[in-house]
Parts: structure tokens; C-alpha cells; sequence
């Protein structure tokens, strides 16, 4: 098994260290830091240990590399849910959708690589936070809303390193 871990730089509260397999990527990470009790909309990344579910792509942006996981294509059509009171919360959505959800297919690169993680996956608890993803990251490694976000060149080493069995380590 590959352990990763998930350091938090001592001084930015929403930039971290992504290390393991001989790796040592910058990311961003929550707007609110790294919090033990991770809400929906809180800006959080959970304190936790973390796997990897599913990788999704915008195979229009895929540079056709071969990795650990089949690859899942983002459709137009796909979103996730993030509302708390949808029996669909934390899933996969075909649009149009009438509950609050984001939609996957963007005009940003942000979810042209996207990997879900096992957090409040099965059961889904609601309210517990949704959408904590690694997924590419804004210029400057800005904020994201909960998610790790790394640049493409270091998603790419890192999904090179990545094993079925790879676990990511937030402490």
C-alpha cells in the first residue's frame, strides 16, 4: 500500500504538501484550513484518511496516460449533489437536476481531472460534507472549497504513483 501524506504548511492555512511514493507536491486546500469536524459548506478539508473511489476525466483534456484506476469520462450532463436534503447527496447526478448541485463538465480546467475520495461516501451522512475531491488547481494554488487541488503537471507524477490500494493520510 502507498500511504500519502497530506502536510499543512505551518504559516498558509490553505496551502499543503501532498508527499509520498518519493513525491513532494504543492497543493491548496480548504478555504477553512484542515478541520477535524467537516460540515457541508465550511470550506473544510477533513481531517481523515482518505481513498480514492473513482477517477473521472474530460477525455477531450485527457493526455491518454495510463494510471492505477479506469478512467470514468465526465459527461455534459454530470453533476454531483450537495444538497443535504436530496436522497442523492454526495453522488454522481445526470442534469438537469433539480437539487443543488455542481455541475462536472466546467469551462474551467478545474474538474478536467477528478478523483473522488471515500469521504462521507457509503452511507453518505447528510450534512457531513460533500464533493471532497482532488482535482486541478486554480493559478497561484488558490483556495478551494474543501477539495486538494494540484497542479496538472503534479496530478499527472501523481496518479503515476498512485496504486489501487493508495491511501491519502490528512492530519
Amino acid at each position: 500500500m502507498t500511504t500519502f501524506f497530506l502536510r499543512h504548511h505551518p504559516t498558509e492555512r490553505t496551502k499543503a504538501h501532498l508527499e509520498g511514493a518519493g513525491l513532494v507536491l504543492p497543493c491548496a486546500i480548504g478555504r477553512g484550513g484542515v478541520i477535524a469536524a467537516k460540515r457541508e459548506g465550511d470550506g473544510g478539508t477533513p481531517r481523515a484518511t482518505l481513498k480514492i473511489l473513482n477517477i473521472y476525466i474530460r477525455r477531450d483534456h485527457w493526455p491518454g496516460r495510463a494510471c492505477a484506476f479506469p478512467v470514468k469520462t465526465i459527461q455534459k450532463h454530470h453533476g454531483w449533489c450537495d444538497d443535504i436534503k436530496s436522497p442523492r447527496y454526495n453522488r454522481l447526478v445526470h442534469l438537469p437536476f433539480t437539487a443543488s448541485h455542481e455541475a462536472m463538465w466546467r469551462e474551467d480546467p478545474l474538474y478536467d481531472i477528478v478523483l473522488e475520495t471515500d469521504w462521507n461516501a457509503r452511507p453518505a451522512i447528510r450534512g457531513r460534507g460533500s464533493a471532497i475531491f482532488i482535482h486541478l488547481a486554480r493559478a497561484g494554488l488558490k483556495p478551494t472549497e474543501g477539495c486538494i487541488a494540484l497542479s496538472r503537471k503534479d496530478m499527472m507524477l501523481f496518479l503515476s504513483r498512485l496504486t489501487r490500494d493508495s491511501c491519502i493520510v490528512i492530519r
